[in-house]
């Protein structure tokens, strides 16, 4: 079983244009997506679930939209916060929280606060997230470190190091990496913690994801030979 699983949401709209609505129906009809997917995560005993949920670049879309967008998620953080709890879950965010409306980051902040303790799987939302944001923002703040006094020599810098200061410090890299839509690009999303995540592409829209697809994506993974690096006899 993977212990992560990441997925990149996409095909909301052309869901929604296919039917002849507007692109925010197609949003409403992907929150039903995200409660099934976190409730089949939760019954075969994922530990993170990590949702790109809402990228940097989104914030170019029209007003309307993104307005509409952000008052869908204060909804749902108030309209599931009682399930969460109840089932365990372990909410948080990666991404720019100073990008999010005060509304929508007050109630985040409140529902991450509530669940800290929970036990069950995390679910991560991916949120004003950009990886080239997360990266450049690592190395600053490594820099600053550096710089004052924090830190030792740069040819003592790692991996595990530079790592600690990602926004998913103390969050295992992905195992796999699911996108819907048939679209096959990683889109800005978690760059550095890929590196050998396996991925798994479906061309069904968002809002079509079942607990089947899941499944489906997981077993595909369990068919796969993870060498990492290494050629196929050592591992055997």
């Amino acid at each position: 079983m993977p212990k992560h699983v990441a997925i990149i949401m996409d095909g909301n709209g052309r869901w929604a244009k296919e039917r002849g609505k507007e692109r925010i129906y197609g949003h409403q009809y992907g929150v039903e997506a995200v409660r099934n997917t976190l409730k089949a995560a939760q019954e075969i005993g994922l530990e993170y679930l990590t949702l790109y949920t809402f990228s940097i670049e989104n914030w170019n879309r029209p007003k309307e939209e993104v307005d509409a967008l952000m008052e869908l998620m204060v909804d749902a953080i108030v309209r599931e916060t009682g399930d969460l709890m109840r089932n365990g879950v372990r909410v948080k965010m990666i991404g720019n929280q100073a990008d999010l409306p005060e509304k929508v980051a007050v109630r985040l902040n409140e529902l991450i606060r509530q669940t800290e303790n929970n036990p069950g799987v995390t679910l991560v939302l991916a949120l004003s997230y950009g990886a080239r944001w997360e990266i450049l923002e690592a190395a600053r703040r490594l820099a600053a470190d550096f710089r004052n006094g924090r830190l030792a020599a740069p040819e003592e810098f790692s991996e595990e190091l530079f790592s600690n200061y990602l926004s998913t410090a103390g969050i295992p890299d992905p195992d796999l990496l699911i996108r819907t839509s048939g679209e096959r690009r990683l889109s800005n999303f978690l760059l550095w913690q890929c590196a050998y995540t396996e991925f798994y592409f479906i061309d069904k829209f968002w809002p079509d994801f079942g607990k089947d697809d899941l499944y489906l994506a997981i077993h595909d993974f369990q068919q796969r030979e993870r060498r990492f690096g290494k050629t196929g006899e050592q591992l055997k």
